[in-house]
């Protein structure tokens, strides 16, 4: 279950109009009708949307499409016009708002004007960082954007370790950045973002588990919280990225030594009926599986939001969906979209 902090969780709340309020109670009811009558219902319009600043990284985690520089679809950075124009047609139902898809989000120079706008529309708003680029002045910047919620990947507590995931990274850059946006939060009084150190529990880190907590103290964040790692080729594990600790891995150890997935794939998902993602060039897609986004449910340079909300290719994937959700390539290896909801 998504861990709770009373400050974040009434900051949140307080983005809550009546209109959100009602859609979001449309989205609820519609995935319930949906797993009672087994048939797809859509009612509402998205609760969250992920919104992708660029494709561009700086490092080379090996499970990220990103930074293997393995795409097929087009690299490049979000645009101002285009943002705002999107922001506008759908603030009013929109709660949260993920400024991440791939790529580092601060690469786009004009990512923290896209967060202050969103904010500007009582948007909840939340980015994921390696955070290499937090300097003082673009830390001082991040918090009077009024970003709501800063997570600072960071997969080790000593260099040694967490270049083994994050290959090309450098933890005094990451810890430094984090001082700066703990530093500004107290110049500015300011209660945002709130900021927690994400680890991504894999093999070479998982026995840094107590460390990281005590760092994330003494570098004075909000919180740490632990991710389980999604691994393509889980079977076989060739990069030996599973971790041996079971609460933290999305798969299990078969006695051949190969490994299966945890999750029972039943045929619903709560993350495709509340929420979706937007490529940097305007495609819509189902979800963060897609990170090449070959499921491609509409473009925004053609339709509107809304439009492509509704349209044949969105009805057709949640009708496919229910049928079977272990025929569709990214949701066979997905541990997230159902885990909350218990059959």
């Amino acid at each position: 279950m998504p861990q709770f902090n009373w400050n974040d969780t009434k900051n949140l709340l307080g983005k809550l109009t009546f209109k959100k309020a009602l859609n979001g109670a449309k989205v609820f009811a519609s995935f319930y009708v949906s797993r009672i009558s087994n048939k797809p219902v859509q009612w509402g319009y998205p609760i969250s949307i992920s919104f992708e600043p660029t494709t561009s990284c700086n490092l080379r985690c090996p499970e990220c499409p990103s930074g293997l520089r393995a795409f097929t679809r087009p690299t490049g950075m979000l645009q101002q016009d285009f943002f705002k124009t999107t922001i506008d047609e759908i603030h009013k139902e929109l709660l949260y708002l993920i400024f991440y898809f791939q790529g580092e989000p601060f690469l786009n120079p004009d990512f923290l004007e896209m967060v202050q706008y969103a904010s500007s529309k009582s948007i909840y708003t939340a980015t994921s960082t390696n955070a290499h680029y937090l300097t003082d002045a673009v830390a001082k910047r991040t918090v009077e954007s009024g970003l709501d919620r800063l997570i600072i990947s960071i997969d080790g507590t000593t260099q040694e370790v967490y270049e083994q995931y994050r290959v090309g990274g450098n933890l005094e850059k990451v810890l430094q950045g984090a001082k700066n946006i703990v530093k500004w939060k107290k110049e500015l009084n300011s209660k945002t973002p709130f900021v927690f150190f994400q680890f991504l529990v894999v093999k070479p880190n998982e026995h840094q588990i107590e460390a990281i907590k005590k760092l994330a103290k003494e570098v004075g964040v909000d919180e740490v919280r632990f991710k389980t790692a999604q691994v393509y080729d889980y079977a076989t594990d060739p990069n030996q990225l599973i971790p041996t600790i079971d609460k933290f891995s999305r798969y299990k150890k078969n006695v051949d030594g190969s490994y299966t997935s945890k999750n029972k794939l039943v045929n619903n998902c709560w993350r495709l009926q509340h929420a979706n993602v937007i490529t940097w060039d305007g495609l819509v897609v189902p979800c963060c599986f897609d990170k090449d986004a070959t499921h491609q449910l509409g473009n925004l340079k053609d339709q509107s939001f809304k439009q492509i909300w509704k349209n044949s290719n969105y009805t057709q994937f949640r009708n496919d969906l229910k049928k079977s959700r272990k025929n569709i390539d990214i949701c066979a290896n997905c541990s997230e979209g159902a885990s909350v909801w218990k059959e």
